[in-house]
């Protein structure tokens, strides 16, 4: 048990161990934003994709 705990802090303390978990909340951040506003983000797809279908490039 010493051990595992010893690990951990070793590993958070860690810089490298810090940039991962800073990483992992980010992407954490940003796919709850995604399926906060999710229909917000694909009625704005769609209206653009549909603005440039319309002026027939």
């Amino acid at each position: 048990m010493k051990k595992i705990k010893l690990f951990l802090m070793n590993s958070l303390m860690n810089k490298k161990g810090m940039e991962m978990v800073q990483v992992a909340i980010l992407v954490a951040i940003a796919v709850a934003v995604g399926i906060i506003f999710k229909s917000s983000i694909v009625d704005f797809v769609n209206r653009i994709f549909g603005n440039l279908d319309a002026a027939n490039f």
